[in-house]
């Protein structure tokens, strides 16, 4: 699958907080869109740690907060040291 977003997301570079799921409450320092980012879906990421971690907390099977939809609005960014994909519906963009 092609990269979906031609431009970066307009909080690129910026900390928005969680608003739900395991992370809720918690600074996420947002880079881009995963696919900027990797140059693929998460989807077709095999192996990669960010992506195994993601698909299965937006499964909700853990924490039914955590559950997202099955699309490309992900993000990458930190939560501390470690990288995160977050669905854009699971984040402060309103500042």
């Amino acid at each position: 699958m092609p990269q979906v977003h031609a431009k970066a997301h307009p909080l690129a570079g910026k900390t928005v907080k969680i608003l739900k799921g395991d992370f809720k409450g918690e600074e996420y320092r947002l880079e881009d869109w995963w696919d900027r980012v990797s140059g693929e879906s998460w989807m077709n990421c095999e192996g990669n740690p960010a992506c195994i971690e993601y698909a299965l907390r937006s499964s909700g099977l853990r924490n039914k907060e955590d559950a997202t939809p099955i699309d490309n609005n992900v993000v990458y960014g930190k939560i501390g040291a470690f990288g995160k994909l977050m669905h854009v519906s699971t984040l402060d963009t309103l500042g």
